[in-house]
């Protein structure tokens, strides 16, 4: 089986949806995904993800299932300085002091993600992503997936960077807090997943890309800046916190 994530295009925060540069990033995503074979589609309920898949949907002829638990996480965490913010802005400097972010186990039972009610959040995607998994043959065992009905389909989900990272946490067994802040998927981008089964009837999944935005560099379109932070904090065009 393999699972492609793709993150929305360009967004536009304030409508929901994608800018001009995002509806052409959305455009060029269509070039490459639509003539895949995709056993189904999936898509998160928000505007900036539904836009940019229905660009593939459109040019493959086909629909997509809504799938509610893939919004964009947005669980608010306290700053400390009486502000809140989405846990994956923390600042490095604050969460790396903490050695329980580092464990896939504790890390959503430090005091601040406990009063942030992150469990909840975080078991609400976990559920969604195995539901969605099992429904393909495999079926969560521990931190395996039983190969109830093995297959080499591919199934597309359109969705959000926070949320992937979520999903990718719990596929992998490791802390979210590492993806969210080691790792970038810029839009458009498409993070690739595929099961071995190298013991009859027990499957991991492998990270095959993270983050792929080939179809992007194939027509000359420079990828968007959104998700990352500044470079160095002179770069005063960039964002910084």
């Amino acid at each position: 089986m393999k699972l492609l994530i793709i993150r929305h295009g360009d967004p536009d925060y304030t409508i929901d949806s994608l800018t001009e540069k995002g509806h052409r990033e959305a455009q060029l995503l269509a070039e490459r995904i639509a003539s895949m074979d995709i056993k189904a589609y999936y898509v998160s309920p928000l505007g900036r993800a539904r836009k940019t898949a229905e660009y593939t949907l459109e040019k493959a002829g086909r629909t997509a299932e809504v799938l509610d638990w893939a919004r964009e996480f947005d669980t608010l965490i306290s700053d400390g300085r009486g502000g809140k913010r989405i846990a994956w802005d923390w600042l490095p400097a604050d969460w790396t002091a903490v050695p329980e972010y580092f464990d896939k186990d504790k890390w959503y039972t430090t005091p601040i993600m406990q009063e942030a009610g992150m469990e909840a959040g975080v078991k609400r995607v976990y559920d969604g992503i195995d539901a969605l998994i099992e429904r393909h043959g495999y079926k969560r065992e521990g931190n395996l997936y039983r190969a109830v009905e093995p297959n080499n389909d591919t199934i597309a989900l359109f969705c959000h960077f926070g949320v992937t990272c979520v999903m990718l946490s719990h596929i992998l067994n490791v802390s979210p807090m590492i993806l969210w802040h080691g790792f970038v998927s810029a839009p458009t981008s498409v993070t690739t997943l595929i099961t071995e089964e190298r013991r009859e009837g027990l499957a991991y999944f492998r990270t095959n890309t993270f983050g792929d935005i080939s179809h992007l560099y194939k027509y000359g379109e420079e990828p968007a800046f959104s998700g990352r932070f500044c470079e160095m904090i002179s770069n005063e065009q960039e964002r910084h916190d």
